[in-house]
């Protein structure tokens, strides 16, 4: 009784954490730049005396996605996708560096340029637009852009734009990614955008919806399982009362 109470217990504490990675893709399938996250398991048999059979689920803590997502023209300006591999570079609250693949940019009434919030970063220091007429910003990643009233173009920054392995990186949850020895990433100009571009999410809302349903099931079963262990433990009082 107490090796089925166990695994079933067992089971459906990892199908909830499952339901949590799987939920959380679907509600970002339309998030620009998101990448799915995948859950992670790993059966651990229990040591001990008797029949070898208790086997529990650790949970171990989730992998990411790192495949592209679909390119979406929009026409503006500022929103800018990165074409290939690559992660554009930005600020959080405590000063360090951390990497996303949105490229949905926006301009505050002082010249900053944010994404989600974030300040985005050239090497070293957030950027920052002059007043302008114009702005474009180049499969390299430089910004520039025509003054008020007209004139020459004149660059005014360029993006700093990453490429890591997928091992260097870890997500957290203020949803960018950050680097596991936690040192600022070094640029890469080998990295090319495409302006008037947004990468959409690389989630399959159809495969996230049917792993939901599928969790639900396997839920319904491990719950199923616990009330049996409870049967089973009744009748064996039973009879251990009426001896």
């Amino acid at each position: 009784m107490d090796s089925l109470l166990f695994t079933a217990t067992s089971g459906a504490s990892r199908v909830m954490k499952a339901q949590h990675v799987h939920s959380n893709n679907l509600s970002n399938a339309d998030t620009v730049g998101f990448r799915a996250d995948l859950e992670r398991v790993q059966s651990m048999q229990l040591q001990g005396n008797g029949f070898a059979g208790r086997t529990l689920v650790a949970t171990n803590s989730a992998s990411t996605r790192f495949d592209s997502g679909d390119m979406i023209k929009t026409g503006r300006p500022l929103d800018i996708a990165i074409n290939g591999e690559g992660f554009f570079t930005v600020q959080t609250p405590a000063g360090n560096e951390a990497y996303t693949r949105a490229g949905n940019i926006r301009v505050d009434e002082l010249g900053n340029l944010t994404v989600n919030g974030f300040p985005l970063m050239a090497d070293g220091d957030p950027l920052v637009l002059p007043a302008y007429q114009k702005v474009e910003v180049s499969d390299k990643g430089v910004i520039s852009v025509i003054p008020p009233g007209g004139g020459a173009e004149v660059e005014v920054g360029q993006l700093k734009l990453v490429k890591p392995a997928a091992t260097e990186l870890q997500k957290e949850s203020d949803g960018l990614f950050h680097a596991v020895q936690g040192e600022a990433l070094a640029a890469d100009p080998t990295v090319l955008v495409a302006a008037e571009h947004l990468e959409g999410s690389n989630v399959s809302a159809i495969d996230e919806l049917v792993n939901v349903m599928s969790l639900t099931r396997n839920f319904e079963m491990q719950v199923r399982m616990m009330k049996t262990a409870e049967t089973l433990a009744q009748a064996g009082n039973r009879l251990m009362s009426n001896r």
